[in-house]
């Protein structure tokens, strides 16, 4: 597993064209869906799409909200957390528990855990990988006997620009 570069985990912080995360997201997830011989519906992609319109993470009635707005029929909620769900079970987005929200995964289609360091103050997400974090959780856990199902680390505090305009 490789850590990402600097630039890319503090581009979530940072003012940038969307269009580049949206439109790498959605390749990534056409390709992943192929190799995994799973349909990624009109729906699903819009809901990728919706979760990868900024770094922040977006709430299941936040997506269902602009879904509702945009072609005047009323979305339904388990049509969204459907979604939601097979994103989620294809790698291609996280949830953050803390937040009861969802945000873009930067490494679709490796096998790893989330690591997320969140700003209280703009509520960017920034996804970090590093290896060392995920072993140290996995070997406390081993020392008192738990068995680890999965791992979500959330940090909270402020990003750079956000402290610098503090």
């Amino acid at each position: 597993m490789t850590e990402p570069s600097p630039s890319r985990a503090s581009l979530a912080c940072l003012p940038h064209d969307h269009s580049h995360c949206v439109s790498d997201a959605l390749a990534s997830a056409e390709r992943i869906c192929a190799q995994l011989g799973v349909r990624l519906t009109v729906l699903r992609k819009r809901v990728l799409e919706l979760v990868w319109q900024s770094h922040k993470p977006l709430g299941a009635y936040d997506i269902l909200g602009v879904l509702s707005g945009e072609d005047g029929r009323r979305a339904a909620p388990p049509t969204v957390y459907r979604a939601l769900d097979f994103l989620l079970e294809t790698g291609l987005v996280h949830r953050i528990a803390s937040l009861n929200a969802f945000v873009g995964c930067n490494h679709p289609g490796e096998a790893h855990q989330g690591q997320f360091l969140i700003c209280r103050s703009c509520h960017a997400a920034v996804e970090l990988e590093h290896p060392a974090i995920s072993t140290a959780i996995l070997d406390g856990a081993r020392t008192v006997g738990f068995q680890v199902e999965g791992q979500t680390v959330e940090v909270l505090g402020l990003c750079a620009p956000c402290q610098a305009a503090a």
